[in-house]
């Protein structure tokens, strides 16, 4: 499977709407740095902005997403949620209202169901 290969994945409305809100982080109250938005997979922070428009109206009309759609969606929510330094971190659940204790639950849930899916994908590619 390449990174360009769509895959969809049934997500709960509450799953899609914590990797919308990750997106929305990055233009508020988040402060991501040229090499973070690179380590996250895209090319500088304006590209972070743009894909994160795109990406944001992907999972909100629930289309299926690149492997390498699915892989930055999720590593942008995980350090926006969990750092201080460049994410919302404590502000999260003010700006996000979602709480600490529920973000993780269903971050842990989206961990592992995405890697299944793409796992699952690259089998199905295979075959």
């Amino acid at each position: 499977m390449n990174a360009e290969e769509l895959v969809s994945i049934e997500l709960a409305d509450e799953e899609r709407e914590v990797l919308r809100r990750g997106l929305n982080e990055w233009r508020g109250p988040a402060h991501c740095t040229e090499a973070l938005a690179v380590a996250m997979g895209f090319r500088n922070v304006a590209d972070l902005h743009e894909e994160g428009n795109r990406l944001h109206a992907a999972l909100t009309a629930g289309d299926p997403l690149s492997t390498r759609d699915w892989r930055r969606v999720l590593v942008a929510t995980e350090i926006v949620f969990a750092s201080d330094v460049f994410g919302s971190g404590c502000d999260w659940s003010i700006t996000t209202g979602y709480s600490d204790e529920d973000t993780i639950k269903i971050l842990r849930r989206l961990q592992r169901t995405i890697a299944r899916e793409l796992r699952g994908a690259l089998h199905r590619r295979d075959d």
